[in-house]
């Protein structure tokens, strides 16, 4: 192709969450929505959106979603470590070779995988835009309209965790993820509550956020089974790959690691010590589209499940619906994207459709999504940074 990028773009964000995510969450111990080590107030997030312009003025979008406990970088280090050095390899350079890209972008640049994974997602929206096809067919193929999604339920009281379940229950959804953690029997008491209250036909899968140590986690895990969870998300610390590994093996529930997992190789790691059982995918972990794929059919070849999860704006939800389109035959579990119930704003002209308890394939070549770039302006936290030859 003759089509190169000629340009990056880079915009720092902060997006406030909704008032009814903020007073969701507010009633919860220690106000954020779980049980979490971090101590500051959860009030919204920081991003970093990407345009990659080619000389033919096609442009690419990327997003990166950033919490400082569990990235520990800023929005301004993310635009940096591009400014400084991943630039170079995707200037001048075709989106098509996004092997080449990623690989130079790795021997030349250590870790940093949220500022590689913007840069890799804008290329395939870039390479959407050139080829006038949605991304799904250059990752696998349309396979699906719409996939299924599943609901976020905050940690609160269990009749109030309860309430929020019959209410998205009624919107379509079938399939919840419930913040546990403040204590075992509490635990159990949220489960039994929810399931005598909706029967088998809901889904359950619950998430930790490191509430507990090794050995408090079997006992917490194995007191929740009777209620059929699909999997349990970080029950300890997120860099004790070891503790996971003990608790996996005493217990019959999958595990999934969120925190601990940022790059391919922490996956790999993880799968070979026996420490997780399900393979949980966002949109900057592991490092964009390229190692997403890469995760996937790794996991598939070693008999591992795997799900998509994410509270992203438009952007990176488009790109996560795309991906499980593409890779539909690969994904176990009902996707769950909830930013748009908690962001103020997704930053897209069009909003994605999330009726019936599934997410729509947006139309269009790329995303298929346009970005708002009076929403991009008014959220931003420091001018457009643009990098050129």
């Amino acid at each position: 192709m003759k089509e190169k990028i000629v340009r990056v773009e880079l915009t720092p964000l902060y997006v406030p969450f909704k008032e009814i995510a903020t007073k969701a969450m507010g009633e919860s111990e220690g106000g954020i929505g779980m049980v979490h080590p971090s101590e500051e107030e959860w009030l919204g997030a920081d991003f970093v959106i990407a345009k990659l312009i080619s000389n033919e003025e096609n442009v690419g979008l990327g997003e990166s979603s950033i919490w400082l406990p569990e990235s520990g970088i800023t929005p301004g280090q993310v635009i940096d470590i591009i400014k400084r050095g991943l630039a170079r390899y995707v200037i001048g350079e075709s989106p098509f070779n996004i092997g080449k890209i990623n690989q130079k972008m790795d021997n030349n640049v250590a870790r940093n995988e949220q500022a590689k994974g913007v840069l890799d997602m804008a290329c395939y929206d870039l390479m959407g835009k050139i080829t006038g096809l949605p991304v799904c067919c250059l990752i696998g193929g349309q396979n699906v309209d719409e996939i299924p999604l599943a609901a976020l339920i905050p940690l609160g009281s269990p009749t109030l965790m309860r309430g929020l379940v019959r209410s998205y229950y009624k919107k379509g959804f079938r399939t919840f993820r419930l913040k546990l953690g403040l204590s075992i029997q509490k635990d159990v008491e949220i489960c039994q509550k929810i399931r005598r209250a909706l029967g088998d036909e809901i889904r359950l899968r619950v998430d930790y956020n490191q509430a507990y140590t090794p050995s408090e986690a079997i006992k917490a895990i194995k007191a929740i089974e009777p209620f059929s969870i699909d999997f349990a998300e970080q029950p300890v610390r997120t860099d004790d790959y070891l503790g996971m590994a003990h608790v996996q093996n005493r217990v019959d529930t999958p595990l999934m690691n969120h925190e601990g997992f940022f790059s391919l190789r922490d996956f790999i790691t993880l799968v070979e010590l026996g420490a997780v059982r399900v393979l949980g995918i966002q949109s900057d972990r592991p490092a964009g589209v390229t190692k997403a794929l890469k995760a996937i059919d790794y996991a598939r070849c070693r008999g591992l499940e795997v799900m998509i999860h994410k509270e992203p704006l438009g952007i990176a939800s488009a790109m996560l619906i795309h991906l499980h389109a593409g890779r539909y035959y690969s994904i176990d579990h009902a996707t769950e994207l909830f930013g748009q119930e908690m962001m103020e704003d997704d930053l897209i002209v069009k909003p994605l459709d999330y009726s019936g308890g599934t997410a729509k394939l947006p139309e269009g070549p790329g995303w298929g999504i346009e970005l708002d770039e009076k929403a991009l302006q008014k959220y931003a936290t420091g001018p457009t940074v643009t990098i050129e030859k």
